[in-house]
């Protein structure tokens, strides 16, 4: 049975005393409350080993944000999976469309990043997604094929089993926009059917497939309510305690 999961993005927000608020306010909310989903914070690199040691004493887990493709060495400014793993990290975000837009990232180094990861033992959380102009020219599906067999389908079926796949409509994210919840449907039934014919009907229908793209408290329950909607990878909401744990709720 593939896991409901709400993940928050926190992107690069929040100062130390502000991060260990909202980490605080997210676990004591989920304390007084019965969640059918996995729920995961993703803070700035800065306070990973912070909202780590709230973990250890909860039932929320933390992921990074990005990881460098190299596993140490003389590349500045850059975090490894080593070191995210020293400190427990369970998850990582990598390819989101900020990533590949702002800092280039490619295929290929998202291929490498993934490997790194599971190689130290932690989850990828895999983005793709289309530009608005992509889907106008009615081309969506053919990027989200490229993306995913550019990043992760060089996995074998043991590696694939944990690898959870974020699906961000680009032009939805932080824009108020939101894909309706047919559009999102379509989106991950398509991705669903790509993982069983690469791989197997089995892992597809094990691997939790997340929307990004302006999930909100007022239509997380819409989109959740799809089949194949396995929950979000959540931008803005989650940097609001009350909003991220009422999204994470949203599961019937």
């Amino acid at each position: 049975m593939r896991k409901n999961i709400v993940a928050g993005n926190w992107k690069m927000n929040k100062t130390f005393q502000e991060a260990e608020e909202l980490i605080d306010q997210i676990v004591v909310g989920m304390e007084e409350m019965s969640l059918k989903c996995e729920v995961i914070a993703c803070p700035p690199a800065l306070y990973l080993e912070m909202a780590s040691d709230y973990a250890e004493e909860s039932r929320i887990k933390i992921g990074a944000q990005n990881v460098s493709e190299h596993d140490k060495g003389a590349y500045t400014g850059e975090i490894a999976a080593p070191m995210l793993a020293s400190v427990d990290i369970e998850y990582c975000i990598i390819g989101h469309s900020e990533r590949r837009k702002y800092f280039h990232e490619t295929g290929e180094q998202l291929a490498k990043k993934a490997d790194i990861l599971l190689d130290y033992g932690i989850k990828p959380i895999f983005c793709c997604g289309e530009v608005l102009e992509e889907r106008e020219k009615g081309i969506h599906f053919d990027v989200v094929r490229k993306q995913l067999t550019e990043g992760i389908f060089h996995l074998n079926k043991d590696e694939f089993s944990n690898v959870v796949v974020a699906y961000e409509p680009v032009w939805a994210i932080g824009t108020g926009k939101t894909a309706s919840p047919g559009q999102a449907q379509e989106m991950h039934a398509f991705i669903r059917n790509l993982i069983s014919e690469k791989y197997s009907k089995e892992i597809a229908e094990e691997t939790s497939i997340l929307y990004g793209g302006s999930c909100n408290p007022g239509n997380a329950k819409a989109l959740f309510s799809n089949p194949d909607v396995d929950g979000g990878l959540i931008g803005g909401a989650s940097l609001k305690a009350d909003d991220f744990l009422k999204i994470a709720a949203s599961f019937e």
